[in-house]
Order: C-alpha cells, then structure tokens, then sequence
C-alpha cells in the first residue's frame, strides 16, 4: 500500500523505531551466549520461556528476585563508561537468589531512556549478557522503552528480574541458626552499587571530575573506579552450600550494611557479634569517610566497607566452607559469630574500622 499524506510520524516524536530495531539485531549474538539447560536464550518473541525440567529439577521451589543499580547509573552516564553497569544490574538479582539457596535460571532487563542509542544500549546489554553468565543464568528477554519528554537524550534508567530455584527442602536460611555459629565475610569488588547518592554528593564537594584520577586508585579515573562491577558470588555460594551442607544462611551486604541486612536471615531472638578489626577496609571506603567526615556507624550502614557478602556457617565446619569459598575465587574472613540477644539492637560491633588513608 503506498501513503501519500505527509503528516507526523511517530520519528518525529523522538521514537525511532529502526534505532530498536538496529540494537536487537546488536545484542542476539550476546543473548544467545547466554544459553543454559532449560533456555535456548533466543529473544524476539513475547514472551521468554523455561523448562525446569530440562534444567535438572524434580519438586522445585521458584524464588524472584528484582532490582536495580540505583544513582550509579547517573555516574556510567556521565562518565560515558556503560559495560559494567549491565553486571552490577545482574548482580543485584541474581546474589538475592543465591542468598536464598536458590539457583539462578533466567533473567530479563528493563531499559529506559530518552533517546536510544543503540551502541551505548549494546553495551550494557553486553555487561547483562556478561552477568549472566558468570551466574549461569540464561538472559531470555527484557524491553526497551524510548520515552522523550520522560527522559533527557542521554539519560536512561534500568531494571532486572530473575528467577532462580531449589528444590524442596533447601532453602535458606535453614532453622537452626543458633548462638555460636560462626559469620564469614567475602570481601566486595568496590561501593558495589549502593550508596551512590552519598558518593555523588562527596565527589561534588571535592570538585574532582570522573575523568581525574581516583585518589584511592593509581592507573584509574574517578568515574572508572568508582563503577567497578558489583561482584558475583553466585557460583562460589551455591557451591558451598552444595559441597558442606555447613551453610545455615547468607547475607547480600546492600543498603543498610551489616547493622540492616544481616538481621534479615536470624531469628528473631539473635544477632551477631563483629569485630571490625577483621575487616580489610578497600580505600575506596576510606577515601570516601576522609572526604565526607563520615561517622564509622553512619559507614556501616550505608556502604558494605569491602564486604558484599556475608555467610552463617556451623562452627565444626568452618576450615571447609573457608577453603571451598577461597576455590572459587572468594577473599574470605572470620569476621565474628552469632549471639543471643534482646531488644533491637542485633549487630554488635567491637573495636573500629581501620580506615586511615
């Protein structure tokens, strides 16, 4: 049919339609690497599809995870680095899932922006694609929105979803979590990827700009380290909990920090006692207190101080969870152990954090 009316176009609106088009054809190869028992990893269709079946499982309990990387973002955009952004928005599910005992299977995104640039959108989905498999999960859809008037050109937004399994019986934390059990900490990649409204607000204070060099990091810029990917601990968990049947519970160390997050996985009538002394403080952590005369209590709640992940462990185990975390590429310390307590107040801290530059 030929349509001769010259009027308006939905281009002209600022939604290119070929722009959409143009990042699907981008980012096929790097979902289909993505593939795993259960998903061919294909996109196109409207809807992603699973089979549990064929992924091995016989009485299976889902578990859903969603997310995104927050103020960070603000930064990949003006520093123009977006890669690593994809795996942080990975992360962010996926070390939910694997907290819960579960396996990571599939994973979809969310991209929003104002003007899609189909090579800077390829990149992130290149660090999605990444995410997911160093998680062994499949990528098996998502949506990309081009929202002008929502979103500046050059702004976007992102959200993750991912849905991970395990079979009856084996989900964390189990119900004998009891005073004595011992806490492990498995040290952070960085800010990971909270906290990043305080980050931003001390970076503008100092008057340095994301092109500078980072004072905590030789070789680096401001804004390259300060987007270094959320680690993925997937893997190294699952394997640990497979291997020792020592793990009673993780905790993902995300906004509220230690005082917030381990709380989340105890009994109601336990806490846990840390000695900050036992924790290798990264200088990112340290530059960012010297910068904004952060309070050590005001630190440990906003940030994770070099700790992304925290795992409950019976005490007659803990050499063998210690060596399998370490084998699969976890620094890893005894940070503490687990107490009864009253009240509210179920993380105790003894000594201070070491955080002289």
């Amino acid at each position: 049919m030929t349509d001769t009316k010259k009027g308006l176009t939905y281009a002209d609106a600022g939604v290119d339609i070929d722009a959409g088009n143009r990042l699907v054809d981008l980012i096929k190869p790097m979902v289909r690497a993505t593939a795993r028992a259960g998903a061919d990893a294909e996109i196109g269709g409207f809807g992603g599809l699973f089979d549990l079946k064929a992924a091995g499982f016989k009485d299976p309990v889902l578990v859903a995870a969603t997310d995104g990387v927050g103020t960070k973002v603000k930064i990949a955009i003006e520093a123009g680095f977006h890669q690593g952004i994809g795996i942080d928005l990975v992360a962010m599910s996926v070390n939910d899932l694997v907290v819960q005992g579960a396996e990571p299977l599939f994973f979809l995104d969310y991209f929003a922006c104002g003007k899609l640039d189909p090579e800077a959108a390829a990149s992130i989905v290149a660090g999605v694609a990444e995410g997911c498999r160093e998680s062994g999960c499949a990528l098996i859809g998502g949506e990309t929105a081009e929202m002008p008037g929502l979103y500046k050109d050059g702004d976007y937004d992102l959200a993750g979803f991912s849905v991970g399994a395990a079979e009856r019986g084996t989900l964390l934390p189990t119900k004998d979590i009891a005073a004595g059990d011992v806490v492990i900490g498995m040290a952070s990649s960085g800010v990971h990827s909270n906290g990043f409204s305080l980050v931003r607000k001390i970076v503008e204070k100092t008057g340095l700009a994301w092109t500078d060099q980072a004072p905590f990091a030789p070789f680096m810029t401001l804004g390259a380290a300060l987007l270094t990917p959320t680690r993925l601990y997937v893997k190294s968990c699952l394997r640990a909990v497979r291997e020792t049947g020592a793990v009673k519970g993780y905790a993902h160390i995300t906004g509220g920090g230690f005082t917030d997050n381990i709380p989340r996985v105890l009994p109601k009538d336990l806490g846990v006692r840390i000695d900050l002394t036992a924790l290798t403080v990264l200088p990112v952590f340290k530059w960012l207190a010297a910068e904004g005369d952060i309070a050590e209590l005001e630190l440990l709640r906003t940030f994770n101080c070099g700790v992304g992940m925290i795992a409950i462990v019976k005490r007659e185990q803990v050499q063998q969870v210690l060596d399998i975390l370490r084998e699969g590429g976890e620094t890893v310390s005894v940070l503490g152990n687990v107490i009864a307590t009253e009240g509210d107040e179920r993380v105790v801290y003894d000594g201070h954090l070491e955080l002289k530059l």
